[in-house]
Parts: structure tokens; C-alpha cells; sequence
């Protein structure tokens, strides 16, 4: 069993916002391969399914994201995975908007969620980072990532969204590179149409 952790907080006051882009893995992963509703349990929302032949387990923590790693504990005590077969879905500032990275283990880069589960589980589970981009300026990362993704964010975000469903069984076939390939390709954007020839 798979356990995929999808980061945010909880409510409609924050579902859009670029923290929230873990939650959003989630549901367009669960909407692509027909997993069943969500469901209360372990202090978060769950999901049960199959990517290709693996069983996995869909959650959404509802503790917000300082308390992420309660909801993460809770549900490893039934699912007993190994900590190579948890994956978490997070933002990451520190890759362009569109950008995607698997890596395992690594310190919290001051990730609030991150910070939580690496306290209460350890660090050493894989992290699907996905980037959101920088601001630019220190002091206005709280402001980005607690702000609504734009209109002129929708093109980059559906793209990578749908990339990541349509790779996921890549990732609970532990194929991390594999993964990352295909969303590069998935995302890629088209090439330039060339010019019409001169009559």
C-alpha cells in the first residue's frame, strides 16, 4: 500500500490558494483514475484506489499545515507503509511555476507541512516538490503562497495537474524518474508555429 499525502488547509477559504496545489494533486489524480469520495478519517480526508496494480490511499490532512504530520502518523499506523512509499505533494517556492522534482528525504526549507511530518514520522519519505515560483522578495513569501492562484496562472497549473494524474502510476510503481520525465514531456509547450511561406 501506497500512501500519497497531498498538503494545504482545509476549507473553502484557502482552496485555491498556491499552498493548497498538494490538495489539488490529489483531486485531479483521484477525478482521473475514478477513486471513490473522500471520506473522513485519520484527521484528514481519504481516498482509496489502484494506480495500475498498486493499492493507494489518497490523503488530505485537515489539521492545517503546522499539523500535517498528525494526520500523516495516523494513517502510516493503519495503511504500515514504508516510509519510501509515502509521498507528499507540496509547493515549493524554490521552483519556477510549472516545474516539478521527486526527491527523498531533505530538510523542511522552512515548509510548515513539511517541517510537521519530518518531526512526528521522519524525513525520509519522498516529496513530489511542486513549484509555484518566487516572489522575488523574502518578505513577500507568506503573502504569495497564502494568495489565490490568478487567471494568468490556470494554463501552467491545469497542465502540470494533469500531468502529474495522468503519471501517477509511475509513482506507486516507484519509478521516480520515469515520473519526472513524463511530466516534462506532458508539460512541455508546443513549438512555435513556423511562418507561412511567402506566396
Amino acid at each position: 500500500m501506497h500512501l500519497f499525502v497531498g498538503l494545504g488547509n482545509p476549507g473553502p477559504k484557502y482552496a485555491r490558494h498556491r499552498h493548497n496545489i498538494g490538495f489539488m494533486a490529489l483531486d485531479a489524480i483521484a477525478n482521473r483514475h475514478g477513486f471513490p469520495p473522500f471520506r473522513k478519517r485519520f484527521r484528514g480526508l481519504v481516498s482509496e484506489g489502484r494506480l495500475g496494480g498498486e493499492r493507494v490511499a489518497l490523503l488530505k490532512p485537515q489539521t492545517f499545515m503546522n499539523q500535517s504530520g498528525r494526520a500523516v502518523s495516523a494513517a502510516m499506523q493503519f495503511y504500515k507503509p514504508g516510509l519510501a512509499q509515502v509521498v507528499v505533494f507540496h509547493d515549493e517556492l524554490d521552483l519556477a511555476a510549472g516545474k516539478l522534482r521527486v526527491k527523498r528525504g531533505g530538510g523542511s526549507a522552512g515548509h510548515n507541512g513539511l517541517g510537521s511530518i519530518d518531526r512526528i514520522v521522519g524525513p525520509g519519505y519522498r516529496r513530489v516538490r511542486l513549484g509555484i515560483g518566487h516572489p522575488g522578495d523574502s518578505r513577500r513569501v507568506t503573502g504569495h503562497v497564502l494568495h489565490a492562484f490568478g487567471s494568468e496562472d490556470s494554463g501552467w497549473l491545469m497542465l502540470m495537474l494533469d500531468a502529474v494524474a495522468r503519471s501517477a502510476d509511475l509513482l506507486a510503481a516507484d519509478d521516480d524518474a520515469n515520473f519526472m520525465n513524463r511530466v516534462a514531456i506532458l508539460t512541455r509547450p508546443p513549438p512555435s508555429a513556423a511562418p507561412a511561406p511567402e506566396a
